[in-house]
């Protein structure tokens, strides 16, 4: 499957609360158990062709996925709120809540895909789910060349399983997700993509990023 079939096959949805409104993009393949949603990074949406091929190699392991607009489309005119982690795990928390009470998605074991600064809101959310009203377990996390030191203050209590993506040629990032690696206490890998840059432009490196993902959302989504 392609990715523009994938996009095809996807059906609209909205989440919404008071006076936010968001986007999101819904794929439940036959017999899914289980969710990823994704929360993109900086200058990104719904729309990321990069997601959306994640999505669709999640999707044919038969994993239900969400892809949504973290912010609205004036807020995404301030690049303050693209580094916001506090406002981006909120609205992942807004998309986890509208996910359980979804009854397509009732019972799914659920899972975040976190890009860039998204990967800060996946590992942020992840720990704050637990408080909610009605408290989520988030069962497995999985980082591409994601910013999780953005999340340093609740690294030491994230729980969920959590993979680190980051690309061979990415230096800076890589030692920033090392150094957040060594503070997470949970089940945890760090995985570096040789010859990838921030990206994962190269040929044939958003796919090992995609398999990746793939490999550790069975192993802790589909047991």
């Amino acid at each position: 499957m392609t990715v523009d079939q994938f996009m095809a096959q996807q059906a609209d949805v909205v989440i919404a609360e008071e006076n936010v409104v968001l986007p999101g993009l819904l794929a439940i393949p036959e017999g899914a158990r289980s969710l990823v949603i994704f929360a993109h990074g900086s200058g990104s949406s719904r729309l990321s062709r990069r997601n959306n091929y994640v999505a669709s190699v999640l999707h044919e392991a038969g994993i239900a996925t969400l892809l949504f607009d973290l912010l609205m489309e004036e807020e995404a005119l301030d690049r303050r709120n693209v580094f916001d982690i506090d406002l981006l795990a909120s609205r992942l928390l807004l998309a986890t809540e509208w996910a359980t009470h979804h009854t397509a998605l009732a019972g799914m074991k659920l899972g975040y895909f976190g890009a860039s600064t998204g990967s800060a809101a996946a590992l942020k959310a992840s720990v704050l789910a637990t408080s909610l009203a009605n408290p989520v377990d988030i069962s497995a996390i999985v980082s591409r060349g994601g910013r999780p030191d953005l999340a340093a203050d609740v690294l030491d209590r994230v729980t969920a399983p959590t993979l680190l993506i980051v690309g061979g040629n990415d230096d800076l990032v890589i030692e920033l997700n090392e150094a957040a690696f060594a503070a997470l206490k949970c089940e945890k890998a760090l995985k570096i993509v040789p010859g990838a840059t921030h990206l994962f432009e190269e040929p044939g490196t958003l796919e090992q990023v995609a398999e990746l993902a793939r490999e550790w959302f069975v192993r802790y989504l589909e047991v």
